[in-house]
C-alpha cells in the first residue's frame, strides 16, 4: 500500500473535512515562508550594511578589489533593502531576482567560497558559547534556490505580483 492508496482511503472514509490536509491545496501556501525569510533576511543585510555606515562596507569591497566601491556598496545596499522588500510582498519577482542573485553570486565568489561550503564553522567554545568562524557559501546558494523556486513557482497568495495580475 502507497502513500496514494492511503490519502484516497482517507478522503472516502472522512470526506472534505480534512481538505486542508491535501498537499495539493497547501501547496499554494509554500512561497509566503520564502518569500518571509528570504525578503527578511535581504532586508537584515541591507539594514546592517547602512547602519555600520556605506563607508565601511565600501572600503571592503575596495579590499576585495571590487570596482567602484563606493558606488557598488550603495547599488549592493539598495538591492538588498528594495528587492527584500520586494520579495516580502511578492512584487516584481522575477524582475528582482536578478540583481538579488547577482549580489549572492559575487558574495559567493569574493567572500565565502574560500571558506568551503557549510556556513557553521564552530572553533571553539568559550564560556559555554560557541565561536564561529567565516561563513562558507551554503547560505548563498540557498538564497539562490529560494529565489528560483519563487520565480518558477510564482509568488502565492496575498502577493502584490497575483493583484497586479488579476487588474490587468
Amino acid at each position: 500500500m502507497n502513500l496514494n492508496d492511503v490519502c484516497e482511503s482517507w478522503e472516502q472514509k472522512h470526506g472534505n473535512r480534512f481538505l486542508f490536509l491535501n498537499r495539493a491545496a497547501l501547496a499554494r501556501w509554500t512561497p509566503i515562508p520564502l518569500r518571509l525569510i528570504v525578503g527578511y533576511g535581504f532586508m537584515q543585510h541591507g539594514f546592517a550594511k547602512l547602519s555600520k555606515g556605506p563607508e565601511a562596507f565600501a572600503l571592503i569591497l575596495h579590499a576585495i578589489g571590487v570596482p567602484a566601491p563606493h558606488l557598488m556598496a550603495w547599488l549592493t545596499i539598495l538591492v538588498e533593502l528594495f528587492g527584500g522588500l520586494a520579495v516580502l510582498l511578492g512584487a516584481f519577482i522575477p524582475l528582482v531576482s536578478l540583481p538579488m542573485a547577482g549580489v549572492l553570486l559575487v558574495a559567493m565568489f569574493t567572500v565565502h567560497l574560500p571558506y568551503g561550503f557549510s556556513s557553521i564553522k564552530i572553533q571553539s567554545v568559550v564560556s559555554g558559547r560557541a565561536q564561529f568562524g567565516p561563513p562558507g557559501y551554503e547560505c548563498d546558494l540557498l538564497y539562490i534556490a529560494c529565489l528560483a523556486a519563487l520565480v518558477l513557482g510564482g509568488s502565492g497568495p496575498f502577493a502584490v505580483d497575483g493583484y497586479l495580475r488579476k487588474r490587468s
